[in-house]
């Protein structure tokens, strides 16, 4: 189990010990977050790393999840979808058995937090218990992670009904926020620079790895690491290394594996692996959610990493290739430009043939590649560690459970 001061080498003493007495202000107060599932996908891995760091300064963290069955995962599934811009038929009904899950959580769920910290949509009725006796002095936060600057207008107005009867709701992107009744805080999210998907890894553990998956590691090796879904473009990242090959002699790597509330992701994998058809240089690797070493090396392997999202609400992956100084590619969606400056600390694009061109410049000119990518870690180091996105929710924290003049020195 990490320790905060293990973050000290990395971040400096100050900006731990700022942290150790920021959370000693929260001392008596419980914070209970509250998401969809366990394991798999960003919410989950943050959560895992940031829990026990709050209880280590102090701050009486808890982390628990709703229960729903297949159908209810394909209609939050829909949700996510619709929220992000696609179009999704979305029935009276299919929001009517989102009502009824949400129910049935709230009569299992002991909501025993001073702060109730809900994130994303699938969990975000569980609100309704506001209205009940004994819980009026209770806060409530929603935390959005996801993209809603071109949200389906009667999907975001199911849930609008619900995020107003919050205290406050956050957001990773100033470009996703609404127009609300309740205050809208930014944090944007962070990567654990300490975790097994980020930590140094020797050259035999690196080397390991590409053996198991059968990689050559002489080769050139584009990278993108996503769940199995459409909108992260999986498809559109094998037409990109088809447009380098013609150039460029590469390898590409497309590894991810699926969310438990995620039911689209096998029939994601199954339509890239029939693209990528007989091509013994694409390696779609179906891992399981503990692949973090497998992971971690297959990046510190990669000569180019990219994030092709359609729709993103931040894009981790990002974070965690810069951190590990490789150049990135991603598109300029969602949270991705926060993360990455246009030929400072990456590369952004909009199309297909751009980011084959990109991939190829990189390929071509490595000594543009190490700058990128040397740019690319500091800047993470600076905005996009956990660290930083702990001080700012226990700032949060302290803000809406305390009031809201009072300074924390």
């Amino acid at each position: 189990m990490r320790s905060i001061k293990d973050y000290a080498d990395i971040v400096g003493e100050e900006t731990i010990e700022e942290i150790e007495k920021l959370g000693s202000y929260l001392n008596g107060k419980i914070i209970q977050n509250i998401n969809s599932t366990p394991v798999g996908g960003g919410v989950a891995e943050i959560l895992s790393g940031m829990v026990p760091l709050l209880k280590e300064v102090g701050v009486d963290a808890r982390w628990d999840f709703i229960k729903g069955g297949e159908k209810f995962f394909e209609i939050t599934k829909k949700i996510h979808n619709s929220l992000h811009g696609v179009e999704e038929n979305i029935s009276e009904s299919d929001f009517g058995h989102f009502l009824d899950v949400t129910d049935e959580n709230l009569k299992e769920i002991n909501l025993l937090g001073d702060i109730i910290f809900i994130h994303d949509p699938q969990p975000i009725g569980l609100i309704k218990v506001k209205d009940r006796k004994g819980f009026n002095k209770k806060k409530f936060i929603w935390r959005c992670h996801i993209d809603l600057s071109s949200a389906n207008t009667d999907t975001f107005n199911f849930l609008k009904k619900f995020i107003e009867k919050y205290d406050y709701s956050v957001f990773s992107s100033p470009l996703f926020a609404k127009k609300l009744k309740i205050p809208q805080i930014l944090i944007s999210p962070s990567i654990d620079p300490l975790s097994d998907k980020n930590k140094d890894l020797p050259a035999e553990t690196i080397n390991e790895v590409l053996e198991r998956f059968r990689i050559d590691p002489e080769r050139n090796i584009i990278t993108q690491i996503s769940r199995f879904d459409r909108l992260k473009d999986p498809l559109g990242v094998i037409d990109v290394y088809r447009l380098v090959k013609k150039y460029v002699d590469c390898q590409l790597i497309l590894a991810g594996g699926a969310a438990a509330d995620d039911p689209e992701a096998t029939e994601v994998y199954n339509e890239v692996i029939e693209k990528a058809g007989e091509d013994k240089d694409i390696f779609v690797l179906n891992l399981p959610p503990v692949s973090n070493i497998e992971i971690n090396a297959l990046q510190r392997a990669s000569t180019v990493i990219l994030q092709k999202s359609i729709k993103e609400g931040f894009g981790l992956t990002v974070s965690e290739g810069l951190w590990k100084s490789k150049p990135v590619i991603a598109s300029a969606v969602g949270g991705i430009p926060l993360q990455i400056t246009h030929k400072y600390s990456g590369l952004l694009s909009r199309t297909i043939e751009g980011t084959a061109l990109y991939a190829k410049q990189i390929l071509q000119n490595p000594e543009y590649a190490k700058q990128l990518g040397e740019n690319g870690h500091n800047h993470v180091k600076h905005s996009f560690l956990i660290t930083r996105h702990l001080r700012d929710y226990i700032l949060l924290f302290l803000k809406t459970g305390f009031r809201e003049d009072t300074v924390y020195l």
